[in-house]
């Protein structure tokens, strides 16, 4: 299901069919079609123009990489999905990465052409040996404009402009990212096969539908938002961006535009169930949540499962690199069903299986997974000679089910047993209003580490007597209590699990995504900035 042997498809038989909806501007499938051409020819003639044009990445085969780095959603996804059908290799910058690192990535990658409204990134690209071109949105719009005036005045030449076509299944598609917020990015290349390949799996078990309208909040620098945006033009729906979620537009913008499907981190399927406690008429036609990200707090899906009965939640597991693994549908997402078309090996650090249950690397085997990840980004190694590849996730296969323990800096070896981090998490997620937790190791020279649970916010008051330095049971005014955490800790860990101390940040580190910096997190109790209960 190539995305654009699909728009042509549904352009020419349905020129109503809605393909991408902003918060003010929309296409219908048609309409994209004609706005690839003029925009296509922008595009190219801005890289023709470069008199020395930096060299690609030889991953892309000698195709020029044009970035976006703005913060419209529309207008990301519009030029992807146009470039889509041409001899063109297209990257998302989010623009809130650190300028070094957006810096960096663009060098190192040989990105020829930027679209971005940053000055600083503007001018810290001049003042490079970079010899690409950097354009702000607005001139790039008035270009696009120029382009249609001109086709009016000449209607003999209003189709100079190539059409796009469907391209070879080899070429390369999309430059995407693992990283950027708080490391250097690891670059890598999808080829139009991996998104055909990642498309027929998330067709199968995620219902992106032909007509299926879905609601893709959040920047398109994000894999997740991206790929919906991918998946709903290749399977011939129509998908709806937002720069970012805003609960009460969301909610009318799902009546309004009779959206059924959400894809959406879950920091915003959380916020979506709180808009529909307060106004529940407006998500009544809700029929699916999808969710990335694996382990998804069962807060979360119970919340939404009250509020919002009829509404399924399905939370999937997979790699930017390598695709989609498996997903969950109920419970917490800790056990995961892996799809029929993709292998999953646990192995140890010397390469052998494990025996069944015990932790280790994960290793997957799927058609849509990249080849590697660009030269120059990183040294990492994605995929073995085996054909098989790996992101470092650590986990367990039992009765052919997989339970994730993290990254591998998400493990921790405490007495001589190994430790996950997220399962520490895990067993705090009922506890009462508790809010966001980070388990963290701490360096111990008896036992190697020692396991500590850091909370947010709640400031907790000592218990009495000399040398006490926390809580004492139960849940004070001020916040939860060390003896409780600890009691709580123990009726659903392993001895190994439950953490030896307790501490408190007013905010836990996260990055731009929401997601809490463990690493961070460290080195500020290290630096003395949290309060031990």
């Amino acid at each position: 299901m190539p995305i654009t042997s699909m728009i042509l498809d549904v352009a020419g038989r349905d020129t109503e069919q809605l393909a991408l909806v902003g918060a003010e501007e929309s296409l219908t499938y048609s309409e994209l079609v004609e706005d690839s051409r003029r925009m296509f020819a922008v595009v190219d003639e801005l890289h023709r123009a470069q008199a020395d044009p930096p060299t690609s990445a030889p991953e892309t085969d000698g195709i020029p990489i044009t970035a976006i780095s703005t913060t419209s959603a529309f207008h990301t996804s519009r030029i992807i999905a146009g470039l889509a059908g041409f001899r063109a290799v297209s990257a998302a910058i989010d623009p809130r990465w650190p300028l070094a690192h957006q810096l960096g990535v663009i060098r190192t990658t040989g990105i020829g052409l930027v679209i971005s409204d940053s000055p600083a990134l503007a001018e810290a690209l001049a003042a490079s040996d970079w010899t690409g071109t950097v354009i702000s949105f607005a001139d790039f719009r008035a270009r696009e404009a120029a382009v249609v005036a001109d086709a009016s005045a000449h209607p003999a030449c209003a189709n100079s402009a190539p059409a796009p076509t469907v391209r070879d299944a080899a070429e390369p598609f999309l430059m995407l990212f693992s990283s950027g917020t708080t490391s250097s990015p690891k670059a890598f290349i999808k080829t139009r096969q991996q998104y055909r390949d990642n498309v027929a799996v998330s067709a199968a078990h995620l219902d992106p539908l032909p007509g299926v309208a879905t609601l893709a909040p959040g920047p398109v620098s994000y894999s997740l938002t991206l790929y919906a945006v991918i998946e709903s033009l290749a399977t011939g729906g129509s998908v709806h961006v937002a720069d970012e979620f805003d609960p009460i537009t969301m909610g009318r913008r799902i009546a309004a535009e009779a959206i059924t499907r959400v894809v959406a981190v879950p920091a915003v399927v959380r916020a979506l169930a709180e808009a529909a406690r307060r106004d529940p008429e407006r998500f009544l036609g809700l029929d699916l949540v999808v969710t990335g990200g694996a382990n998804l707090p069962a807060s979360i899906r119970e919340r939404l499962g009250e509020i919002l009965p009829s509404t399924r939640l399905i939370s999937y597991y997979g790699a930017a690199e390598i695709g989609f693994i498996g997903d969950s549908r109920d419970g917490d997402g800790t056990w995961i069903t892996i799809y029929p078309s993709i292998g999953a090996q646990i192995r140890s650090e010397s390469g052998r299986q494990v025996p069944e249950g015990e932790l280790g690397t994960l290793w997957i085997r799927a058609a849509a997974c990249s080849y590697g990840y660009v030269t120059g980004t990183t040294d990492a190694v994605l995929r073995g000679a085996d054909g098989w590849a790996t992101v470092d996730d650590q986990g367990r296969i039992e009765n052919g089910m997989l339970q994730l323990a993290g990254r591998a800096g998400d493990i921790a070896i405490t007495g001589g047993h190994k430790v996950s981090l997220p399962e520490v998490e895990r067993a705090f997620e009922t506890y009462a209003n508790l809010g966001e937790v980070c388990a963290i190791a701490i360096d111990d020279t008896s036992l190697g580490s020692i396991i500590a649970l850091v909370i947010e916010g709640g400031a907790s008051a000592p218990e009495s007597g000399p040398g006490a330095s926390g809580t004492g049971s139960g849940t004070s005014e001020s916040g939860p209590g060390k003896t409780a955490l600890i009691a709580h800790a123990r009726d659903r860990l392993a001895s190994q699990f439950v953490p030896r101390r307790i501490y408190r940040l007013e905010r836990l580190p996260r990055t731009v995504g929401g997601k809490i910096r463990r690493a961070e997190t460290v080195d500020l109790i290290m630096d003395g900035q949290g309060q031990r209960l």
